[in-house]
């Protein structure tokens, strides 16, 4: 396998590729690819493909089609990067140390729907009681809010993290700070509002903080 550098018309073909399928999940169709990059004919993209293949930034798999390999999969390196777990630690009384390769942990043991879960970066204090801070990232996930989860929403335009509550007098966006205001939102505008995700957690330079 030839690991050489791409030439530049190669790593625009593949940034192409990569950027389609972290955004849509799959793999942009022949056809896709011939119009984004003017091509006359599949084989232009087929031959482009092969140029991956053989420098090792795809891979085929067992059904024989075209995948990117691990090693250039984004998504793939965040499921699989690991945290070493070198053995074991006594929380009761003294024993004897114990040095054992017990596997490690990744992302996608932390968080086991990585797949449905992405970032927003925090702009504001209102949620510094709940211990998410201005420049926070965090973490939401595709899913329902009940009742009293913390969750961000979009209305009018404007977008808010914020602890959920549903009455029969509306939705109310309740902060973590005093210093701010409950945001109500009457009954007859639910339609308008937009759950973006519910809160699970949330990562700074400290490190990642999971939220049951």
């Amino acid at each position: 396998m030839d690991n050489t550098h791409l030439t530049r018309k190669q790593k625009q073909f593949f940034d192409y590729i990569v950027s389609y399928k972290k955004e849509h999940g799959i793999w942009p169709t022949y056809r896709e690819i011939a119009d984004q990059f003017g091509f006359k004919s599949p084989n232009s993209v087929t031959q482009n493909l092969q140029a991956l293949l053989r420098k090792g930034y795809l891979v085929k798999t067992d059904e024989d089609e075209y995948d990117l390999a691990p090693e250039h999969d984004v998504a793939f390196t965040a499921r699989t990067a690991s945290i070493p777990v070198r053995g074991l630690i006594a929380a009761g009384s003294l024993q004897e140390a114990v040095e054992a390769n017990l596997g490690a942990i990744t992302l996608e043991y932390l968080f086991p729907n990585l797949d449905r879960i992405y970032a927003l970066r925090v702009s504001g204090s209102s949620m510094k009681d709940a211990d998410i801070q201005d420049g926070d990232f965090v973490l939401l996930m595709d899913d329902d809010i009940r009742n009293g989860d913390i969750g961000a929403v979009l209305y009018n335009g404007e977008t808010s993290l914020k602890q959920i509550f549903y009455g029969k007098n509306g939705l109310q966006l309740k902060p973590a700070n005093k210093e701010y205001e409950d945001i109500i939102i009457e009954p007859d505008v639910f339609e308008e509002v937009r759950v973006l995700g519910k809160y699970v957690g949330h990562v700074n330079r400290s490190g990642i903080y999971k939220h049951n």
